[in-house]
């Protein structure tokens, strides 16, 4: 795969970071800019409530705007979780998948 794919754990898709991508588009879509100059989303992902979540999705671009990494974590951030194993998620994947496609349209990923 290449530094550009990235997949979750778990998932069939494999996503990839936008070519034309444009910093500008990252902070509109929700990224933060990190001191070292990267960007790193973290999204709740709960199917009713952000405030009950129980994953979270982060979403990582480097400064030169060439490498994604993506993940989907506990509350911690520590634990790396494949949530499409687990049973009673669908409305979390349904979250999940909405917020790719926001992504998409945002221009900030590609299929």
């Amino acid at each position: 795969m290449d530094k550009r794919q990235a997949q979750v754990q778990g998932d069939q898709e494999v996503y990839e970071l936008n070519p034309e991508v444009k910093k500008y588009s990252l902070l509109d879509a929700g990224f933060q800019e990190t001191n070292k100059g990267s960007f790193r989303l973290e999204h709740p992902i709960n199917g009713s409530s952000p405030y009950e979540a129980r994953y979270y999705l982060r979403a990582t671009v480097n400064k030169d705007l060439d490498n994604l990494k993506l993940a989907i974590t506990d509350k911690s951030g520590l634990h790396n979780i494949n949530m499409f194993k687990i049973k009673d998620t669908d409305k979390e994947v349904s979250d999940y998948r909405y917020l790719m496609n926001f992504l998409k349209e945002k221009n900030v990923l590609v299929k």
